[in-house]
């Protein structure tokens, strides 16, 4: 009997090696993303049977040790001989021993590092991919139906294996072919999940193999998570002498996925622990275990039936196919309850036509672009923003010392951003006439806008032609989508934002700085040209009335003068002597009015008078008033 378990072991072995191979071959020629991921599945499947049955030729040799041993010793009376060293009497058990310390842990680490690499290279294989997948690129399965044959073939093959190997596992308690049939049946329901996953890109759903290539790298992900729990719980797990310790790397995960009904076997025996009696003999215990798949297929043809009922919510509308061709009788599905054929006979797509749909020309908007308040030339507005050319019709002729005459192209570079909003009026139109009706209309619209814009001036659509620019561009759209026959209107079309290109923001904006300030010089000019001509007026006005007011004045004593002279001449020739006196009085009076005066009262003495004739600095100083005398 242990032969035939070898000889069955070592047949999984080669079962699980041929699969891998074949499977992988099979998944490169026929492109399918799961059965590439499937093939990881049973790489591990291999490596782990392949060990197991190392480990079981380790064990079948202490075994057959430990009897010769037995025999030697009933036969011999010389006990001596087993007196020896224990290493040197039992090589086989020292070796298991050896294997099971640091092999055995060695191994589950390798494992886990698989397991853990081949999950962390799968999700990121498959998110580079998603891009080119959503543009509809690299879904296609070559040779479907060879390949769902071949997957189909490698079910049954090792669906029989896992099987037959589980019932000897169970039968006969090998606990080391437990891992391998446990691999087996999980590998054989992965080829049936890649024969599904290429059945369904075959009928139409171009993305469910790849959707199924995600879901393997979280399972994948999971193995390798339980793995290092078990590794980690195996450091503090408590060592019996004579108990069994459980295989590291015989998975739980893989032995529930690939026989789920374990699970009753796992629940009868908790529940009978917790309880302290048979429970799993009860009648309503066995009648659930006999019957709980058919409740379940029940369960499922009901939920299968219930996509015969779909709803269609306001505002939209839905296209109903049958066997992937519009149904003609009710093709437009109208907001209510509809009654159809169970998916996949037939199938509803729903759209958003009364919505008013947009999307963006000349930009693509960021996550937290919206969160920006100031908005300003030299600084991106989005996530990434495009330049485009635009007509000029400045052609500015330019030297350069040394150099011939260049004339200045009459283009020039504008970053847009244009949103533009629009609403579906004939969805059989918007949904069968192309693939994405979506993307292809932005591209419609940014070749537009491309067309129009070499076509008008910078200086033009940067100021007073932004509203004209946003009538035509509508106009333009709308006419290329009817030629295209979209099935949309176009609602609005706006230009949000219209600048130079961020890297010569700058540039413009010190054109735009010296405009302004020659502007402000002007206006400055202007100001001290309103003010100083009317200032310089009223001065010239002012002087003439002064040299009016002075020439007057000059004549008007010229005249008192003469006129006193003649008076004068009169009262002399009246009496000349006394007007000679009075006259000589008043030129002393006159003369001497703001003189110094010294009073000499004595006249028999010779006083030397010195007289000081410098001016006075400080007036107040020397004439200073003296007090009265006191009587």
């Amino acid at each position: 009997m242990e032969r035939n378990i070898r000889t069955n072991g070592l047949v999984n072995c080669v079962a699980l090696l041929l699969a891998s191979l074949g499977g992988f071959a099979v998944a490169r020629y026929s492109g399918s993303f799961a059965g590439q991921a499937g093939v990881i599945f049973l790489a591990v499947g291999f490596l782990a049977c392949l060990f197991s049955f190392f480990q079981m030729r380790l064990e079948e040799n202490e075994r057959l040790e430990r009897l010769d041993l037995e025999e030697l010793a009933r036969k011999s009376k010389d006990s001596a001989l087993f007196r020896s060293n224990e290493a040197e009497l039992f090589p086989a058990r020292r070796a298991l021993e050896q294997f099971e310390r640091y092999l055995l842990p060695a191994f589950s680490l390798l494992l886990l590092a698989v397991q853990a690499g081949g999950a962390w290279w799968l999700w990121y294989w498959l998110t580079k991919s998603y891009p080119l997948v959503q543009q509809g690129q690299g879904t296609s399965i070559q040779e479907p139906v060879v390949a769902l044959c071949l997957w189909g073939l490698g079910f049954l093959v090792l669906f029989l294996l896992g099987r037959f190997a589980s019932s000897i596992a169970r039968l006969e308690k090998q606990r080391l072919l437990r891992p391998g049939a446990a691999y087996l049946l999980l590998s054989a329901y992965l080829c049936a999940v890649v024969a599904l996953g290429v059945l369904l890109v075959y009928v139409g759903f171009l993305k469910a193999d790849f959707y199924l290539a995600y879901g393997l790298a979280v399972v994948l992900a999971l193995m390798a998570a339980e793995n290092l729990v078990g590794l980690l719980l195996e450091v503090y797990r408590p060592r019996v002498k004579g108990q069994e310790a459980r295989l590291l790397y015989d998975s739980r995960l893989v032995g529930l996925l690939g026989q789920p009904e374990g699970i009753f076997t796992t629940a009868a025996h908790a529940l009978d622990y917790q309880f302290g009696f048979k429970v799993s003999e009860t009648w309503f215990y066995q009648f659930l275990r006999q019957y709980l798949g058919w409740f379940l297929l029940v369960q499922v043809l009901l939920l299968w039936l219930s996509t015969s009922v779909v709803i269609i919510d306001a505002g939209e509308q839905a296209i109903l196919e049958r066997f992937g061709k519009p149904v003609t009788s009710s093709a437009i599905m109208e907001p209510g309850p509809h009654f159809k054929l169970p998916w996949p006979m037939d199938i509803v797509y729903r759209h958003q036509t009364r919505r008013i749909q947009s999307f963006q020309v000349g930009f693509t908007a960021g996550a937290h672009d919206e969160d920006e308040k100031a908005i300003l030339w030299s600084v991106p507005h989005y996530e990434e923003e495009l330049n485009m050319l635009v007509a000029s019709r400045e052609q500015n002729v330019s030297s350069t010392p040394g150099t011939e005459d260049t004339q200045a192209v009459p283009v020039n570079l504008l970053t847009v951003n244009i949103p533009v909003q629009y609403q579906i009026t004939n969805l059989l139109a918007w949904a069968t006439n192309y693939t994405d009706a979506g993307a292809l209309l932005e591209k419609v619209a940014t070749r537009e806008v491309v067309r129009y814009l070499v076509s008008v001036d910078i200086n033009d659509i940067m100021t007073a032609g932004r509203e004209k620019a946003a009538v035509d561009l509508l106009a333009r759209i709308q006419a290329r989508a009817n030629e295209m026959q979209f099935g949309v209107h176009i609602i609005f079309v706006g230009l949000q934002g219209i600048h130079p290109p961020v890297k010569i923001a700058s540039a413009y904006e010190a054109v735009v700085a010296a405009e302004q300030e020659k502007e402000a010089k002007i206006l400055r000019a202007q100001g001290y040209q309103a003010r100083t001509v009317p200032m310089a007026k009223a001065e010239s006005i002012r002087l003439t009335r002064e040299a009016e007011a002075y020439r007057e004045r000059t004549k008007a004593g010229a005249a008192a003068t003469a006129a006193q002279f003649d008076n004068k001449i009169i009262a002399y020739k009246a009496s000349t002597n006394v007007f000679t006196q009075r006259a000589y009085m008043q030129a002393m009076a006159k003369g001497l009015a703001n003189a110094r005066k010294y009073v000499i009262a004595t006249t028999n003495t010779d006083d030397v008078v010195i007289l000081n004739l410098e001016d006075k600095v400080r007036a107040d100083l020397l004439d200073v008033p003296l007090p009265p005398a006191k009587k």
